[in-house]
């Protein structure tokens, strides 16, 4: 019996399309072995390495690009590698001043404005004494010089760390609240962005923000959870992660510590989930730590 050609097309080329796709999935993430319900170090001596503090990372949708932050002792700086091919290239830095640092990367939702923090003036010529949120923008493989996030976003304050709902809403935290009797006085503030522009800071409820320190949040896109670092009488270090979860009335619980699984005697920060929601990063003992998302299922019960 004669086969069709189309039969033998099929029978030829999907196993190989299959082998693609499912290399194309081994190298996602650097290529490194996903972890479990056990937090690991991510990237050993390729991303987290012994002689830097690295922190504030965050992958692109389809995990093929990473941005993280890294403290050289000098200064602070962000650092890009991307898949090419089937090969992650070597990190390089790109952004960088002698002057002043940057950190806290995060991507906006359509991934064409990389947004970060830094003592930039707004003349680019000199430092200032307080940290503001900024952003570049893609244009072709180059980004543009730093654009300030504005009035609405920024003080005369410190604003720290940027994450973004689906619909461009921006969470940050702010102690532009402080005073002489609240030196740590950092709360978690939402922006919704229309006609082109960042809306008024509105601040959150007690269910996130207390009189002690709530700063470096990541909000889910659709607004499911939010997790964010707190310095409170109950942590078990010099900084934590917490975790709240949205009711159905649109309101959040109340803020829970994530427990020793996360946490630890030092500082937990910057805390970032994986476009498929399948990864939790966050950064430990001065570096960058995956584990999978699944143990947010216990502290959500």
């Amino acid at each position: 019996m004669r086969l069709p050609i189309q039969y033998l097309f099929c029978c030829l080329l999907l196993p190989i399309l299959g082998y693609t796709q499912q290399t194309a999935e081994h190298l996602k993430y650097l290529a490194q072995k996903t972890p479990s319900l056990t937090p690991e170090v991510f990237a050993p001596n390729v991303i987290s390495t012994k002689s830097e503090y690295e922190f504030g990372s965050v992958f692109n949708k389809t995990a093929t690009a990473f941005y993280y932050g890294v403290d050289t002792g000098n200064t602070s700086e962000i650092r890009f590698t991307e898949l090419v091919g089937n090969t992650w290239s070597k990190p390089k830095t790109i952004l960088s001043h002698e002057k002043y640092g940057f950190n806290d990367p995060f991507l906006s939702p359509d991934e064409k404005r990389l947004y970060f923090i830094s003592k930039r003036s707004l003349d680019g010529k000199s430092a200032k004494q307080d940290y503001d949120i900024w952003y570049v923008e893609k244009q072709g493989n180059t980004w543009t010089v730093p654009i300030n996030a504005g009035t609405n976003i920024n003080t005369k304050n410190d604003e720290y760390y940027i994450s973004f709902t689906e619909k461009g809403t921006m969470y940050f935290s702010s102690n532009r609240k402080n005073s002489a009797n609240r030196k740590q006085s950092f709360d978690i503030y939402s922006s919704e962005y229309k006609d082109g522009k960042f809306q008024k800071a509105v601040l959150l409820s007690d269910a996130i923000n207390t009189k002690y320190y709530e700063a470096d949040v990541f909000i889910d896109p659709q607004e499911n959870y939010i997790i964010f670092c707190a310095r409170r009488p109950d942590g078990l270090g010099r900084g934590d992660l917490y975790i709240s979860f949205k009711n159905t009335d649109g309101t959040w619980t109340k803020s829970v510590n994530m427990g020793d699984k996360i946490n630890t005697k030092g500082h937990e920060l910057c805390p970032f989930v994986s476009k498929d929601g399948n990864y939790f990063f966050y950064t430990s003992n001065q570096d960058i730590y995956w584990v999978h998302t699944k143990v947010f299922d216990e502290l959500k019960k």
